[in-house]
């Protein structure tokens, strides 16, 4: 029989002290559920975060299969970012997996289409760089060309990007920069002469609207000739060297013939002078010349002129009526080259030693100086319409 046990070790019996743990008794689990409760904490931990890995994935794409497809530009645009969009008609075909730069500054945008949409999209297909506002990120912009190819985009294609949207950040640095290096001292004094350029600009402006299509024409023509060269090159080298072969053959001939040739042209000089001075008269019959070489040809072979009676000119006085070279003034072209029927031209009056029109009686009179002729002999006198004997005094 065992004796009442104290409060303390020290009133326990010595049954009661040799008495089995209850940890240690058979049947008893206690140890193994002491660990259940954290495994199963780690595990909901895990699937939780299991979960958000997959979901964080399939934001991403990460498990949806893509086609890579390379876009070279000439820049990407600051705020062109991985992950940004690819759209073609406003609809989401992939997106930018990443983003390279060549040393020659230019940017190669990595883009991953979406399998299902790359074979509706024509293997020509234009790029442009776009934004949605002027402050909002890029986006890949798949243009349609006028003419679509029959063939789709092709994998590890690579597109040309042609159209890059200027962001004002951009426009402000520019700006800034030109700003920076302007010294308001020095600009001081071109301001006048800059205000005179903008008062005149509108003017400029509407002279160089006024002459587009000329200038359009004018370059449209260039590019033809351009083209007309490029296609007759190896006619044009031809061309030269020939002018080559014979510029050295013109050589010996002007460099052994010079003294002769210099002496032929400062023999020309008088002649060529007076060409130039009767340049004029040489245009009149010239020109009057080629209305009958390209008349119509006479039915039969003859020669028409045109006849008619004038009153008769004054007799040949001596010696008032001798020859001389003493007119001035002009070749007269009178009506030429194409001069009207039956008109005849004016009388020119020049100091030439006869004048039919000296007396202004150019009409028919009575011979009055048949009796002066008979008493006196051919004597040079007043005109025949006079009694007069002689010269006056």
């Amino acid at each position: 029989m065992s004796r009442n046990l104290g409060p303390n070790p020290m009133h326990r019996s010595e049954t009661a002290s040799a008495a089995t743990p209850v940890a240690a008794s058979p049947g008893r689990h206690f140890g193994v559920s002491s660990y259940a409760r954290p495994l199963a904490g780690l595990a909901t931990v895990l699937v939780i975060a299991l979960i958000v890995a997959v979901a964080v994935g399939l934001f991403r794409g990460d498990f949806t299969q893509s086609v890579p497809v390379t876009v070279v530009s000439p820049r990407a645009g600051l705020v062109m970012n991985p992950d940004a969009k690819v759209k073609m008609r406003g609809v989401e075909v992939g997106k930018v997996a990443a983003i390279d730069v060549r040393s020659n500054g230019d940017a190669v945008l990595h883009l991953a289409m979406d399998p299902s949409q790359i074979r509706l999209i024509p293997s020509n297909v234009l790029v442009d760089i776009a934004s949605t506002s002027v402050f909002g990120a890029k986006f890949v912009e798949l243009v349609p060309p006028e003419q679509p190819s029959s063939e789709s985009l092709q994998p590890h294609q690579v597109l040309e990007g042609k159209h890059v949207t200027v962001e004002v950040n951009t426009v402000f640095q520019q700006l800034t920069s030109l700003l920076s290096a302007i010294d308001p001292a020095k600009q001081d004094p071109s301001l006048p002469a800059l205000s005179h350029d903008l008062a005149v600009l509108p003017v400029v402006s509407n002279a160089y609207a006024d002459a587009a299509q000329d200038l359009v024409n004018t370059a449209e023509n260039a590019i033809r000739i351009s083209k007309s060269i490029v296609d007759e090159q190896q006619n044009l080298d031809a061309f030269l060297i020939s002018s080559i072969g014979l510029a050295d053959v013109g050589n010996d001939v002007v460099g052994g013939n010079r003294q002769a040739l210099t002496d032929v042209l400062d023999l020309l000089v008088p002649t060529s002078d007076l060409l130039y001075e009767y340049r004029q008269a040489l245009w009149c019959g010239i020109s009057g010349s080629l209305v009958n070489l390209h008349a119509p040809p006479l039915p039969e072979p003859m020669i028409k002129v045109l006849v008619y009676l004038g009153f008769g000119a004054e007799r040949y006085r001596y010696p008032s009526n001798l020859p001389k070279v003493a007119a001035t003034g002009g070749p007269q072209c009178y009506d030429l080259p194409l001069v009207p029927f039956d008109k005849a031209p004016p009388f020119v009056v020049a100091d030439v030693g006869a004048n039919p029109m000296q007396y202004g009686n150019p009409q028919l009179l009575l011979n009055s100086d048949a009796l002066k002729q008979l008493l006196y002999g051919p004597i040079d006198g007043p005109p025949r319409n006079t009694m007069q004997i002689g010269q006056p005094g």
